[in-house]
């Protein structure tokens, strides 16, 4: 088991010029690099772009859906390092209304995570394929409101990591804490991020 080197990579103008981040979280086996031309695709080039880095490419190392210790100490080192990307943004005066959070994958499960454990008005949250961490969802873990945050959550039917019914149980979380949430559910998808997908994401930056 490990924990992660803190390894943020940036991209585009500073805060101080753009006053709004995209925090992008790549998948298992993928990289910090490999997610951020997403931010081109999802039209954000006024955003500036943080991308956490996973040591040895991968968050934690059973499914997500695997009883929580099993993970450890893994998930806790990963959303640490979320946390600091999140709260040295900002420490440079950003509101939380600015930052928005993006994942596909381990790192959509790990977007949905974090921002239930630390609610609060995000510009938006983008869960390609993706859904709440652990073999049982502990309630106690989740703090916060969201305040009406825009949430667009995605899965393909059926899809070789993520289940439906996790995926319902996630909007189901985020609802009762104040987000308000699309979730699409696309039939025969294969584990990858469609056009539309990405158009639907585009709205909520634009936002």
């Amino acid at each position: 088991m490990y924990t992660h080197e803190k390894d943020i990579r940036t991209q585009g103008k500073p805060l101080s010029e753009t006053g709004k981040a995209l925090i992008l979280i790549h998948g298992r086996g993928a990289t910090a690099a490999s997610i951020l031309p997403l931010a081109q695709e999802l039209g954000a080039d006024g955003f500036t772009r943080f991308a956490p880095q996973a040591t040895n490419n991968t968050w934690y190392p059973y499914s997500f859906m695997a009883p929580a210790d099993q993970n450890q100490p893994a998930l806790d080192s990963a959303l640490e390092l979320i946390d600091e990307t999140v709260q040295g943004i900002l420490a440079q005066g950003i509101a939380s209304k600015e930052i928005y959070l993006a994942g596909f994958s381990q790192g959509a499960c790990l977007t949905s995570e974090y921002a239930s454990r630390h609610a609060r008005r995000y510009g938006g949250l983008l869960i390609f394929t993706g859904g709440l961490i652990g073999e049982e969802l502990n309630a106690a873990n989740y703090k916060g409101n969201f305040e009406g945050t825009p949430v667009l959550i995605t899965i393909g039917d059926p899809d070789s990591h993520v289940p439906v019914s996790r995926v319902d149980e996630t909007v189901k979380q985020l609802e009762s804490m104040g987000a308000k949430v699309t979730r699409k559910v696309y039939p025969g998808r294969p584990h990858t991020i469609l056009d539309e997908e990405i158009e639907l994401g585009k709205k909520i930056l634009a936002s």
